[in-house]
């Protein structure tokens, strides 16, 4: 494996880790570098169509401390301690990509159009042009389906559902649950001098 010349930390790290989380059966969404105090922070996250578990977390958080601490790693990040954070996307997550309008099939979702207008419904379907929403009908109680092309979409987000009937709760670490969100934006605000935290690692 060979260390991109090009880019800062997070962009050379991506390349890097995108192989990697690709063989474990998960995509990179994006990775952060951060500094602080004497350490760097490594913040990655990852995501699948079925989700990630909190055992896939677990075992992409030991792949990439390896590849951080293989040569190719410490030519991007030096010799500098380093704290590492494993996590999925939350629900705040915009929905950008074909594959994002895939795994939210079955979820309510509010879309910002490029017309001014905005569209609420639940995705049915998607495809690699658009998606398929099942949306309030012109009579009280009904529904109806609409298609949008995501070139008509400004921005698009999962809306939170508390009362959600066919929800079922699983032992996952996608962000959908709006608890793991908080969870995972709190680490950024706690003391890191606690190296007890379970899914960090220190190189």
């Amino acid at each position: 494996m060979s260390t991109p010349r090009t880019g800062g930390p997070a962009d050379r790290l991506q390349a890097l880790l995108e192989p990697v989380v690709a063989a474990a059966g998960y995509d990179l969404e994006s990775v952060r570098v951060s500094q602080v105090a004497r350490r760097r922070r490594v913040e990655v996250v990852v995501d699948g169509d079925d989700g990630v578990s909190l055992d896939a977390v677990s075992d992409i958080t030991r792949v990439v401390s390896d590849v951080l601490d293989a040569p190719e790693g410490v030519a991007v990040m030096g010799e500098q301690p380093y704290v590492l954070e494993v996590g999925s996307p939350g629900t705040d997550r915009p929905l950008t990509l074909p594959k994002h309008w895939r795994r939210a099939k079955g979820r309510l979702v509010r879309a910002l159009l490029r017309n001014g207008g905005d569209v609420t419904g639940r995705v049915l379907d998607s495809d690699d042009e658009g998606v398929l929403l099942e949306v309030p009908g012109k009579k009280k109680g009904q529904t109806e389906e609409r298609r949008l092309e995501y070139s008509e979409v400004a921005k698009a987000r999962v809306e939170i559902e508390f009362n959600r009937k066919d929800a079922e709760p699983e032992d996952t670490a996608d962000g959908e649950d709006t608890e793991d969100t908080e969870d995972f934006e709190e680490l950024e605000d706690e003391d890191l001098e606690d190296e007890d935290i379970d899914e960090d690692e220190e190189g």
